[in-house]
């Protein structure tokens, strides 16, 4: 017996220009009184951080600030924020100001001061023991600085577990912010590439949640089996198709305008901010599947690549861009699965792209990486034909995500994605 329900959640929405200022009175609406704000260096240095909790404790609320957290967050980097938040709460509320970093950061510091436990026990299996939280987590606002990660919308925080340099999760729906706070001028101050990055993050969002095997071909689940990934579901591709249609005609402008502060710019940041909020809102509940299981071990496993616009302190492959490097040759994989699916994304990110067969949609893709500066595949960030079996072995763990792939994916077929993305152009 197959599948007839499917599910849908969404974080409450405050969107516009001018919306993170009115945080303080969101925070009175949850009854908060002590709150902890949790950032990152480099978006505190802008001052949006600061100039939210000046705006919050105006309204007679008491702000701690933790901006210390991981561009692409770690098991250590998280427990270093826990350790702060239990050191200096209790709190009654969370509010993450930045990308996704800060945001998965922030449900972990949520989840790991109501609950009792380590990081270990909370994490998706096979790394962890993928336990569900047995007590209420606080109110979390999420306000992001970055158009891309969707961390906003899901019920996901990513991390590294660095002993077994490996790229997993936490996935729950206890993890969804209470209310996602986009407002497009926080960010104006992103780096090119981290436009880019976080760019094609969206993109992937909105393809594999478009692509994902349709939930009515899962088996039949019983009420308390269901998983915030349902499946692409008639909600969810409408999100999905409306934030392509938004990317077809502000993406590459974003990249090349940078921090431009003109109409234009300030148009095509809007556009960008409303196609990441509208992916997220569509894959947080349909899923993701190849790209971003192989994203994970491309990230973990990363040696010597530093990427403009990111910290140069360390070797980074940035989210985003982990997710690109192998999405051109993942979707010829997945082509048959959903001929119409592909073709239709194709023309919705490029109407002007031609042909019918599997190399339509990696054209468009391709084109577009190229035209907005990320890297021609695995090859330039550093990564041999010899790496391919143990970045397989990092995708076959993203279980999870597989699952929602559209056709079965083995071993064999990974590699050939690997191997495929090793040069794009």
């Amino acid at each position: 017996m197959t599948e007839t329900v499917f599910t849908y959640a969404a974080p409450a929405l405050k969107f516009g220009s001018g919306s993170s200022a009115e945080i303080g009175h969101d925070l009175t609406t949850y009854g908060a009184r002590r709150v902890i704000l949790v950032t990152d260096a480099g978006v505190a240095a802008t001052g949006h951080p600061a100039r939210i909790a000046d705006q919050v404790r105006a309204t007679g609320i008491e702000v701690t600030i933790f901006d210390r957290a991981h561009v692409e967050p770690t098991d250590e980097s998280l427990q270093e924020a826990i350790d702060f938040a239990r050191d200096a709460g209790p709190f009654d509320a969370v509010v993450a100001v930045g990308g996704g970093s800060s945001i998965d950061t922030a449900k972990a510091v949520n989840l790991l001061t109501t609950n009792p436990g380590e990081l270990l026990d909370y994490i998706n299996a096979p790394v962890g023991r993928a336990q569900a939280p047995t007590q209420r987590l606080l109110p979390l606002i999420a306000v992001p600085t970055t158009t891309g990660t969707g961390s906003e919308s899901t019920t996901i925080c990513v991390l590294d577990v660095l002993a077994l340099k490996v790229k997993t999760g936490i996935s729950h729906p206890a993890l969804r912010p209470t209310l996602a706070v986009v407002d497009p001028a926080l960010t104006a101050t992103q780096p090119t590439m981290v436009t880019a990055a976080a760019g094609m993050d969206i993109l992937c969002h909105a393809l594999e949640s478009y692509t994902a095997r349709w939930f009515g071909d899962f088996d039949a689940k019983r009420p308390e089996q269901r998983v915030p990934y349902c499946g692409a579901n008639p909600v969810s591709d409408m999100w999905s198709e409306r934030s392509m249609g938004l990317l077809a005609g502000s993406f590459r402008r974003a990249v090349a305008g940078g921090q431009g502060d003109g109409d234009e710019q300030r148009l095509v940041r809007e556009e960008m901010a409303l196609a990441a909020t509208f992916a997220g809102l569509g894959f947080g509940n349909a899923g993701v599947h190849v790209p971003h299981a192989n994203a994970y071990p491309i990230a973990g496993r990363v040696r010597d690549y530093r990427p403009a616009g990111y910290p140069d302190d360390e070797a980074i492959v940035p989210h985003g861009m982990a997710v690109s490097l192998t999405a051109p040759e993942a979707f010829r994989f997945t082509f048959d699965a959903a001929p119409e699916r592909h073709l239709r994304a194709a023309r919705l990110l490029d109407p002007a792209a031609e042909g019918s067969g599997p190399d339509v949609l990696p054209g468009v893709l391709s084109r577009l990486m190229r035209d907005i500066g990320i890297p021609n595949g695995l090859a330039e960030v550093g990564y041999v034909d010899a790496d391919v079996d143990v970045l397989v072995e990092g995708a076959l763990k993203q279980q999870r995500l597989l699952a929602t792939a559209p056709k079965e994916v083995t071993p064999d077929d990974l590699a050939g994605v690997f191997r495929g993305s090793m040069e794009h152009w």
